[in-house]
């Protein structure tokens, strides 16, 4: 099937939205992502699974995000896969602005999203359409060789552990097929949270391998028009 024209990738009403069910329970579930960027996810999502590839996402958390991405799976007979080591990243570790106390394995002392996680698909019934693949996400790269028709990136936020997410997987994403960034912002002021999203997101435009076609909040959606020489044609 063609590719949308990357003038302008259709609304998430425009592509009948996620079902109200799982709208409620992307609202409920623990993480980050406000609602506006949960639906143009969603979207892009919808319109990558029509190339009948699986849709990837580095970052899982406690599955807010996964919900999203396995209803679109659902919708088009793929399935969606996601990375995460579940021991948070940066900015959740204790201490930290966005750590959630209820995420620690009390007997260990580390956190471990997982739990959370496999009961945010239970709930919602989408187990069945996610693969969760647990392990950091440049040792899972490394094996990975098959095309994908999205890569979702939307985990550590430094410069190592976001450069490495958009080198091991952003090759992989077919021709036609979508990339999307979350906590883009280009603002100096957010040096931890968003430059190196954002600088993953310039490098991608500035590969001439990836053309912008839409932005929310601090989500982008760019489209692989050009064949990477180490990606899938």
């Amino acid at each position: 099937m063609p590719a949308v024209p990357p003038s302008k990738l259709p609304a998430a009403s425009e592509q009948g939205g996620p079902p109200p069910e799982i709208l409620a329970a992307f609202e409920a579930a623990k993480g980050f992502m406000p609602v506006d960027e949960g639906l143009a996810l969603y979207a892009a999502a919808v319109e990558a699974g029509r190339l009948g590839l699986p849709l990837l996402e580095i970052g899982t958390y406690c599955g807010r995000s996964t919900l999203l991405l396995a209803d679109a799976a659902r919708r088009a007979g793929v399935t969606a896969l996601t990375v995460d080591h579940h021991r948070g990243s940066e900015e959740q570790q204790p201490g930290w602005e966005y750590h959630d106390p209820e995420t620690v394995d009390p007997e260990i002392g580390l956190m471990d999203t997982l739990p959370t996680f496999r009961r945010t698909l239970h709930r919602a019934g989408l187990e069945e359409h996610v693969v969760a693949l647990v392990g950091r996400s440049p040792q899972i790269a490394a094996l990975w060789n098959s095309p994908l028709g999205l890569v979702f990136i939307d985990g550590g936020h430094t410069d190592e552990h976001a450069g490495a997410d958009y080198a091991g997987w952003a090759p992989h994403v077919a021709v036609g097929g979508l990339l999307v960034i979350h906590d883009v912002f280009p603002d100096p002021v957010d040096e931890f949270t968003g430059q190196a999203p954002y600088r993953i997101y310039l490098r991608a435009l500035e590969s001439g391998e990836f053309t912008e076609v839409s932005v929310t909040g601090s989500l982008r959606v760019l489209r692989r028009t050009e064949a990477s020489a180490s990606g899938h044609r």
